[in-house]
């Protein structure tokens, strides 16, 4: 059963009266700084949201709620969807056959046209509060998506003038809204059903593949306060009249707690979520964005869950023709922030493909369906099912450029593998699964007159088709190295280990001229591309590294050949250009790029919206902010290659920062802080023991302690490099010689004026 309840009532000022929850208590210790931090970084509203674009928006994971404007003067849209909630018909490509399809509405009409709104959302508590007025008078209101129950609860009180505020639901129709390449025989699905059981309303959509969804919802008045509770159960092909029966309950069952103590409950998961790590920046307006990115991420996806689509867990009204799970960068890019975060609770990359892997073979041509060969097809649905469609056959005509797609989200797997070091993801996702994707490609490899193994036609995402194309290569030369890496952590061995072996050690080298490295042999960049796809290996794979002067040039000049124009790049496409400077020594070139990202400008059709969601060609996408939120992390904290850096990439305009339990490859937290351009000290804690490299910065001598202050052993390796022995759960601080200062994050001094996100005037 797939369940979300959603209810609609005023919180705070009736608690006790089943309508209403207790207002929000300060809290304290700990989790005074971070709920500071976090509440600071509140969008707001002054002026009445358009559609998704600009709307607050709330959701755990599987219910989403965006509000807006409704469709008369006198209404306010809650717009609802569901992660799961998709149709069922394999005979299509899943864009349409798995698409994702809307549920429909809930909408507040009121007695007045609307004059005016005042609204926050709170993202400690991950809660919407305000009041919309009228002009009749006003309705106060708070709204949540109930972290464990998946509930939406609004709490609403009308004043004078207003009581006859009331809700009501509009289905929409199970349709696909996508309309390119649509099939000539695609159909959608029936209508629904309406009804009651007892106070309880319902519809009851049904799936022409069988099975379906149902909405239910009652309300609940006492005096002037109301809550109305809404349940969503999908199942298929189960009978959709035991669908109804279980969305009927669930709305029972909701309405039979205390809102106080469901309430509690859901804050509580927030406030444990925001502590688990803390970023401080001068540029508050970008901290901000910080903050709510991290606070999108958990709405969006979590372990265990549905990895994250294009528009998360809310339907765009206009602009959704991406309906389903993009595998092609994606995925891949929105989900990088979860490990330095400190957030893999928001795993669900690693959760998709350990619970799916029985569908990896859907995606393989039929005739390379051996029962040894993977592959991932995009789009897919969250079951990693593509529908009639599988990634082609390199140096044919049925080639595409997916064959890379499920290397790549290996890579991210191994990242999580990386920052905790846990070899459960090692033996029962990555390897097993790794070792059948580089299979794919190995049916294609062919010796060359060089002798050289080499790859025949196939496409680099977004640009052309190519022999021996870099992006297939760099994926292909990465799952290799990372397979016989997979074979010293498991301490096993492997029939097809001497392959991999023979691979790295004849795959031909990337094809490469004045400009750097090329899109493929005999491809050189030649106009704006919006998609890194040719420059894998220098991010996110690291094959090579500016640690190594042998590899600068090349990397310098594959990069500025990039970055000379930008004229069809999108909204990731500067993010990963700044993620990729940090990497490569240039602080102010990276914020260049991310503050112009953020900054309210357009890139070519795509932009960041008020809300801080975004918009490409129309169309709602959620990974290029997320993306975003990862060159942030990238300035204050990078872990490639075996290094932890700390603060590698901090702007002059940028004099303090602070952070608290980032989380970096070899499962270390890092705490750190700069006051005045200069590093005051770092914390490095080991949560598995691995051997410890730290870059931290600190000029001239330094002290090396434990956490109860006595001398640490360590090695220098290099200016403001060391080694440090750090056992499993110990912790070493490094600071100036004969400093010692108080080891405390703090939300540093602000550098110019910060906006709030939203509509706040």
């Amino acid at each position: 059963m797939i369940g979300t309840a959603a209810a609609v009532g005023a919180g705070g000022w009736l608690a006790g009266s089943g309508t209403a929850w207790a207002a929000p208590q300060t809290s304290g210790g700990a989790a005074a700084l971070p709920e500071r931090m976090a509440r600071a970084a509140a969008p707001r509203w002054r002026r009445l949201p358009g559609d998704w674009k600009d709307g607050p928006f709330l959701a755990n994971g599987l219910l989403g709620a965006v509000v807006y404007q409704g469709a008369t003067p006198n209404s306010v849209k809650v717009m609802l969807s569901h992660s799961q909630v998709q149709d069922q018909r394999p005979q299509w490509r899943a864009p349409y056959g798995y698409s994702r399809l809307p549920i429909g509405h809930f909408d507040l009409t009121l007695a007045g046209e609307v004059t005016g709104v005042d609204w926050t959302l709170d993202l400690w508590d991950a809660e919407l509060r305000g009041t919309v007025t009228t002009t009749r008078g006003s309705v106060r209101f708070t709204m949540l998506v109930h972290n464990a129950r998946t509930a939406l609860l609004i709490s609403t009180r009308p004043s004078a003038g207003e009581e006859s505020a009331a809700w009501s639901f509009t289905w929409m129709p199970a349709v696909s809204p996508r309309t390119k390449d649509k099939p000539a025989d695609y159909t959608g699905n029936p209508d629904p059903r309406t009804g009651s059981a007892g106070d309880t309303h319902y519809v009851e959509q049904p799936l022409i593949a069988g099975g379906g969804w149902t909405t239910a919802w009652r309300e609940r008045r006492v005096g002037t306060g109301r809550l109305l509770a809404a349940h969503i159960v999908y199942r298929h092909p189960d009978d959709l009249s035991r669908t109804t029966e279980l969305a009927v309950s669930e709305v029972a069952r909701t309405l039979a707690e205390d809102p106080d103590d469901l309430v509690r409950e859901h804050r509580a998961w927030w406030h444990r979520y925001y502590q688990r790590s803390l970023l401080s920046v001068p540029d508050k307006r970008l901290q901000h964005f910080y903050w709510i990115q991290l606070y999108k991420a958990a709405c969006a996806t979590r372990a265990n869950g549905p990895s994250m689509s294009e528009w998360g867990p809310w339907y765009p009204e206009t602009g959704g023709s991406w309906t389903a799970v993009w595998w092609n960068l994606n995925v891949q890019i929105a989900t990088w922030l979860i490990q330095g975060s400190n957030h893999l609770e928001l795993d669900s990359v690693t959760s998709t493909f350990r619970d799916f892997e029985k569908n990896l073979p859907l995606s393989v041509p039929p005739e390379y369906q051996d029962g040894d060969t993977y592959a991932l097809a995009h789009p897919s649905d969250w079951l990693l099912r593509p529908g009639a469609k599988t990634v082609g056959i390199p140096g044919t005509s049925t080639k595409t450029d997916n064959n890379g797609n499920l290397i790549w989200a290996m890579h991210n797997i191994w990242l999580s593998y990386r920052h905790t070091m846990d070899i459960r993801i090692v033996r029962d996702v990555l390897y097993p699964i790794l070792a059948k994707a580089v299979n794919f490609y190995d049916h294609f490899l062919y010796e060359g007159g060089d002798g050289k193994l080499h790859l025949p036609l196939t496409r680099s995402p977004e640009w052309a088709d190519a022999e021996d194309c870099t992006y297939d290569l760099s994926l292909l030369r990465w799952g290799c190295a990372t397979l016989l890496e997979c074979l010293r952590i498991l301490r096993t061995d492997h029939p097809r280990a001497r392959r991999w072996r023979e691979i790295l050690d004849r795959l031909v080298a990337y094809p490469r001229d004045a400009t750097g490295i090329m899109i493929g042999a005999g491809k050189p960049l030649t106009e704006s591309h919006r998609h890194f796809s040719h420059m894998l290996w220098l991010y996110p794979l690291h094959e090579l590294d500016w640690d190594r002067p042998a590899d600068r040039d090349i990397m310098r000049t594959t990069f500025d050949h990039w970055v000379k124009d930008r004229g069809l790049w999108a909204g990731y496409s500067y993010a990963v250009a700044s993620s990729m400077a940090s990497r490569m020594e240039r602080p102010e070139e990276a914020l260049d790029h991310l503050t112009f990202l953020i900054g309210g400008n357009k890139v070519n059709n795509a932009w960041i919206t008020p809300n801080t969601m975004y918009v490409e060609g129309g169309n709602l996408a959620t990974e290029s902010p997320l993306t975003a939120a990862q060159s942030v992390l990238e300035m204050a904290v990078q872990s490639h290659n075996g290094v932890v850096r700390v603060f590698p990439s901090v702007s002059r305009r940028w004099p303090d920062l602070s952070v608290q339990s980032l989380r970096t490859q070899g499962a270390f937290l890092v705490d750190a802080d700069r006051s005045a351009g200069r590093t005051r000290w770092v914390r490095v804690h080991s949560e598995a023991g691995a051997p410890l490299v730290l870059h931290h910065g600190i000029p001239g001598p330094i002290d090396v302690r434990d956490h109860r202050g006595r001398p640490l052993h360590y090695r220098t390796t290099g200016p403001g490099r060391i080694e440090i022995p750090l056992a499993r759960d110990e912790t070493a601080l490094i600071t100036p010689r004969g400093h010692h200062p108080d080891p405390a994050p703090r939300d540093v001094p602000a550098v110019g004026d910060a906006k709030p996100w939203g509509l706040p005037d």
